[in-house]
């Protein structure tokens, strides 16, 4: 597969055998763009099928169950034989089709929580792709200057629990154009593309108006996205975005998955000097999490 599709192609964990492929309409003008990762069972081809996760920001509802349908039908269809060429190229069809239709581009709100699919706990950031994925599109007349520049983007210690592995990016923001820009970036990396749940959350403090530009994303991860803006705001931070990526591990974490996020994004907080005194503020954020 490596040979067929060079840089589309990204080894995760070669031991447990989990792979990650990106699949565009158009390798030098994508519009529509899926991530398909895989880790094939010790079964696999001749008794089981890969365990898979499409990801993509648009990809939901019942063009998601189409999608997943169509690939176990080609499954189906060739037991005991391999698939992973027959599901790319058949991902790869229904992207081109869309592409050629009308439609809207891609938002980023995923309906998945956590699904059935092995993930990978080593997280250095190496794999970049040469094209990006579309994310946000948002409206970004706002009344200040914006600043073009994408900004410096930091990532945090990750945390692994159970296979489920977590890891904070920080990046400043003074308009929202530059959390789009870094939203972007971010999605240039093959495993944070990857990410079961992409989640984050930005605090814009507009002196014009003495107050704050806020929003959050749960990408997915129900209710995730309004904790980390919370925590945002206990902590009191400002002109700075937070985006944690969870990779699924295959056990279900249940609220442990919650404290993990927020735990990530305090400490890349409290290292990169966005809280004011992060050891008396500690008693208030558990409080106020608990």
């Amino acid at each position: 597969m490596a040979a067929i599709y060079g840089e589309e192609w990204c080894v995760i964990d070669d031991c447990a055998k989990i792979f990650c492929i990106r699949i565009s309409d158009d390798i030098d003008d994508p519009k529509w763009t899926l991530c398909l990762q895989v880790m094939l069972p010790n079964e696999y081809p001749g008794t089981a099928p890969p365990i898979y996760q499409l990801n993509a920001p648009w990809l939901k509802g019942q063009e998601r169950a189409d999608l997943s349908n169509s690939l176990e039908e080609i499954y189906i269809q060739n037991i005991g034989e391999s698939i992973l060429y027959l599901w790319v190229e058949k991902i790869r069809d229904v992207l081109i089709q869309k592409s050629q239709m009308t439609e809207p581009g891609p938002n980023v709100k995923k309906k998945t929580e956590e699904e059935d699919v092995e993930c990978e706990d080593d997280l250095v950031l190496a794999c970049q792709p040469e094209n990006q994925v579309k994310t946000l599109d948002f409206d970004v007349s706002e009344n200040r200057t914006e600043i073009e520049e994408l900004p410096p983007i930091d990532h945090g210690i990750p945390i692994t629990d159970r296979r489920s592995t977590f890891q904070a990016h920080l990046a400043p923001v003074v308009c929202p154009k530059q959390v789009k820009m870094v939203l972007a970036k971010l999605y240039e990396n093959k495993k944070i593309a990857s990410a079961t749940h992409n989640i984050y959350a930005y605090r814009i403090y507009c002196e014009d108006k003495q107050t704050f530009l806020q929003d959050c994303e749960d990408d997915g991860e129900t209710a995730a996205g309004g904790r980390l803006l919370h925590l945002m705001e206990i902590l009191n931070v400002r002109d700075v975005m937070v985006v944690v990526s969870r990779w699924y591990g295959g056990v279900l974490l249940g609220p442990d998955r919650f404290k993990h996020i927020n735990n990530c994004a305090r400490n890349i907080l409290v290292e990169k000097n966005y809280t004011n005194s992060p050891k008396n503020m500690k008693k208030k954020i558990k409080s106020e999490l608990e």
